[in-house]
């Protein structure tokens, strides 16, 4: 299964694998699945980081090489992606969020969050 990890699991499974579920956990260490992050987490990261948001503490390119270094995938936002945000209902209203689950159902993939807000939309949302 392609798997799509939302932005605070990526810093979760870089800097805090204690805060993962045992379900999230299982999926993310299980070898016929298939992980992946968006340049979006890493947009999200950046600005975050900036504002100095203490949950957003991480470098972006350290994440991100240390995730490409555990074999994870990197997922580009591409126009597709943007024009999938037309189809998507006003659950939510963090733009990086929303970005997440428009890739998901574009690319099939499952995306894997503890957002109660983003498991609203269901479809490619798999709650962990």
């Amino acid at each position: 299964m392609n798997l799509l990890l939302d932005t605070h699991y990526l810093l979760w499974v870089a800097a805090r694998p204690d805060l993962l579920s045992t379900r999230a956990l299982a999926l993310i260490e299980d070898p016929a699945n298939r992980l992946w992050f968006s340049v979006a987490s890493l947009w999200e990261v950046s600005i975050k980081r900036s504002l100095e948001r203490p949950d957003f503490r991480t470098d972006a390119g350290t994440l991100r090489a240390g995730l490409l270094a555990a074999g994870y995938e990197e997922l580009a936002v591409e126009g597709r992606h943007i024009l999938a945000l037309s189809t998507l209902p006003p659950l939510h209203r963090d733009p990086f969020d929303r970005i997440l689950v428009a890739q998901a159902a574009a690319e099939g993939m499952r995306l894997l969050s503890a957002d109660s807000a983003v498991l609203d939309y269901g479809g490619p949302v798999l709650q962990v």
